[in-house]
């Protein structure tokens, strides 16, 4: 019964594990010695994978909704791009695609017809305790969205 537990934790080391790590954790499979082979697991140095980096503009929206201030100082007070194809308004949970990959959902039931336009200009702007208020230029309706993607 103790095997399975153990099975499961190795084979999660295993798919995290660098290409390096996997011919370690290989070799230490071969010793017939329960402690020695205990030795060789434990000896294996596997590291988390680095994260991404991001600009500002790209992280815009993305984890906690409230930071703390210092924190607040280093990221991006908005976001500026354009809505992909035809646009002529919004309604509760719709989701927005941006043209710079972004995809932010109306959270606030607000809806909006504005006059068809193609490609318009939005900004997305912080606003107080994490929220974010997206306007579609030449409109002076905003929407509280949060970011899917």
């Amino acid at each position: 019964m103790k095997a399975l537990p153990l099975t499961l934790l190795l084979s999660g080391a295993l798919l995290a594990a660098p290409a390096h790590a996997s011919d370690a954790i290989l070799k230490c499979r071969t010793l017939a010695d329960g402690p020695a082979r205990l030795a060789c697991y434990d000896a294996i140095d596997v590291k988390a994978p680095a994260p991404l980096a991001r600009s500002k503009e790209e992280a815009f929206g993305l984890g906690p909704a409230m930071t703390a201030p210092a924190k607040r100082k280093e990221e991006a007070k908005s976001v500026t791009s354009t809505i992909e194809g035809r646009f002529d308004g919004w309604g509760p949970g719709a989701q927005i695609k941006l043209a710079n990959g972004q995809v932010w959902r109306v959270v606030d039931g607000s809806e909006v017809a504005l006059p068809v336009a193609s490609n318009p200009k939005v900004s997305i702007e912080r606003g107080m305790l994490g929220a974010f208020y997206l306007q579609v230029e030449g409109s002076n309706n905003t929407a509280r969205v949060s970011r899917v993607k």
